[in-house]
Protein backbone atom coordinates (compact mmCIF):
# COMPACT_ATOMS: atom_id res chain seq x y z
CA UNK A 1 0.00 0.00 0.00
CA UNK A 2 1.35 3.40 -0.97
CA UNK A 3 1.85 6.00 1.74
CA UNK A 4 -0.68 8.82 1.89
CA UNK A 5 0.69 12.35 1.87
CA UNK A 6 -1.33 15.37 2.99
CA UNK A 7 -0.24 18.83 1.88
CA UNK A 8 -1.76 21.22 4.39
CA UNK A 9 -2.13 24.92 5.05
CA UNK A 10 -4.86 27.04 6.57
CA UNK A 11 -6.94 27.86 3.49
CA UNK A 12 -6.32 24.91 1.16
CA UNK A 13 -6.69 27.17 -1.87
CA UNK A 14 -3.24 27.73 -3.35
CA UNK A 15 0.08 26.05 -2.42
CA UNK A 16 -1.43 22.90 -0.93
CA UNK A 17 -3.70 22.52 -3.97
CA UNK A 18 -0.73 22.97 -6.30
CA UNK A 19 1.17 20.31 -4.34
CA UNK A 20 -1.75 17.87 -4.50
CA UNK A 21 -2.00 18.30 -8.28
CA UNK A 22 1.76 17.95 -8.83
CA UNK A 23 1.99 15.03 -6.41
CA UNK A 24 -0.64 13.21 -8.45
CA UNK A 25 1.19 14.08 -11.67
CA UNK A 26 4.77 13.24 -10.68
CA UNK A 27 4.57 10.75 -7.81
CA UNK A 28 1.31 8.80 -7.99
CA UNK A 29 3.38 5.64 -8.49
CA UNK A 30 4.97 6.17 -5.05
CA UNK A 31 2.40 7.98 -2.88
CA UNK A 32 -1.21 9.16 -2.78
CA UNK A 33 -1.64 12.94 -2.64
CA UNK A 34 -4.23 14.88 -0.66
CA UNK A 35 -4.55 18.50 0.37
CA UNK A 36 -6.59 20.09 3.14
CA UNK A 37 -6.85 23.02 5.50
CA UNK A 38 -8.78 24.32 8.49
CA UNK A 39 -10.88 26.77 6.46
CA UNK A 40 -12.73 26.21 3.21
CA UNK A 41 -12.60 28.59 0.28
CA UNK A 42 -15.41 28.77 -2.31
CA UNK A 43 -12.86 28.08 -5.03
CA UNK A 44 -9.19 27.36 -5.54
CA UNK A 45 -6.99 30.42 -6.15
CA UNK A 46 -7.62 31.11 -9.84
CA UNK A 47 -4.08 32.38 -10.46
CA UNK A 48 -2.78 29.03 -9.16
CA UNK A 49 -5.31 27.21 -11.38
CA UNK A 50 -4.17 29.18 -14.44
CA UNK A 51 -0.43 28.74 -13.79
CA UNK A 52 -0.71 24.99 -13.10
CA UNK A 53 -2.79 24.64 -16.26
CA UNK A 54 -0.26 26.64 -18.29
CA UNK A 55 2.78 24.78 -16.94
CA UNK A 56 1.45 21.24 -16.52
CA UNK A 57 -1.85 21.08 -18.43
CA UNK A 58 -3.78 20.21 -15.23
CA UNK A 59 -7.14 21.92 -14.62
CA UNK A 60 -7.41 22.04 -10.83
CA UNK A 61 -10.97 23.39 -11.14
CA UNK A 62 -11.87 20.00 -12.64
CA UNK A 63 -9.73 17.71 -10.47
CA UNK A 64 -9.82 19.29 -7.01
CA UNK A 65 -11.81 21.31 -4.49
CA UNK A 66 -11.11 23.00 -1.15
CA UNK A 67 -11.17 20.39 1.64
CA UNK A 68 -11.04 20.40 5.43
CA UNK A 69 -8.64 18.21 7.39
CA UNK A 70 -11.61 16.02 8.32
CA UNK A 71 -12.45 15.45 4.62
CA UNK A 72 -9.35 13.38 3.85
CA UNK A 73 -8.36 9.87 5.01
CA UNK A 74 -5.71 9.16 7.65
CA UNK A 75 -2.27 9.95 6.28
CA UNK A 76 1.29 8.75 6.78
CA UNK A 77 3.12 11.96 5.88
CA UNK A 78 2.11 15.57 6.54
CA UNK A 79 3.73 18.36 4.55
CA UNK A 80 3.07 21.85 5.87
CA UNK A 81 3.38 24.36 3.06
CA UNK A 82 4.67 27.22 5.21
CA UNK A 83 1.83 28.78 7.13
CA UNK A 84 3.64 31.78 8.70
CA UNK A 85 1.12 31.28 11.51
CA UNK A 86 0.28 28.14 13.44
CA UNK A 87 -0.13 25.40 10.85
CA UNK A 88 -3.02 22.98 11.23
CA UNK A 89 -2.23 19.72 13.06
CA UNK A 90 -2.85 16.34 11.48
CA UNK A 91 -1.56 13.10 13.03
CA UNK A 92 1.06 11.30 10.92
CA UNK A 93 4.18 9.14 11.05
CA UNK A 94 6.34 11.84 9.46
CA UNK A 95 5.95 15.60 9.22
CA UNK A 96 7.90 18.32 7.45
CA UNK A 97 7.47 22.00 6.67
CA UNK A 98 8.37 23.17 3.18
CA UNK A 99 8.27 26.83 4.22
CA UNK A 100 6.94 28.17 0.92
CA UNK A 101 5.73 31.77 0.74
CA UNK A 102 2.14 32.22 -0.39
CA UNK A 103 2.14 33.71 -3.91
CA UNK A 104 -1.49 34.89 -3.61
CA UNK A 105 -1.89 38.45 -4.86
CA UNK A 106 1.60 38.44 -6.38
CA UNK A 107 2.89 38.26 -9.95
CA UNK A 108 2.71 35.27 -12.30
CA UNK A 109 6.48 34.93 -11.84
CA UNK A 110 5.94 34.28 -8.12
CA UNK A 111 3.32 31.61 -8.90
CA UNK A 112 5.66 29.98 -11.43
CA UNK A 113 8.53 30.06 -8.91
CA UNK A 114 6.28 28.45 -6.28
CA UNK A 115 5.02 25.79 -8.71
CA UNK A 116 8.57 24.87 -9.75
CA UNK A 117 9.71 24.73 -6.10
CA UNK A 118 6.78 22.42 -5.29
CA UNK A 119 7.62 20.22 -8.29
CA UNK A 120 11.22 19.83 -7.07
CA UNK A 121 10.10 19.11 -3.50
CA UNK A 122 7.57 16.52 -4.74
CA UNK A 123 10.29 14.74 -6.71
CA UNK A 124 12.63 14.87 -3.70
CA UNK A 125 9.92 13.46 -1.41
CA UNK A 126 9.27 10.70 -3.94
CA UNK A 127 13.00 9.85 -4.00
CA UNK A 128 13.26 9.84 -0.19
CA UNK A 129 10.24 7.53 0.13
CA UNK A 130 11.66 5.15 -2.49
CA UNK A 131 15.04 5.07 -0.70
CA UNK A 132 13.32 4.47 2.66
CA UNK A 133 14.86 7.67 4.04
CA UNK A 134 11.55 8.49 5.74
CA UNK A 135 10.55 6.21 8.61
CA UNK A 136 6.91 5.23 8.16
CA UNK A 137 6.79 2.30 10.57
Amino acid sequence: MKPRVAFICVHNSCRSQMAEALGKMFASDVFESYSAGTELRPQINQDAVRIINDLYNIDMNETQKSKLLTDIPEVDIVVKMGCNVVCPFLPSKHEEDWGLDDPSGKSDEEFIKTAKAIEEKIKDLQRRILKNEINLS
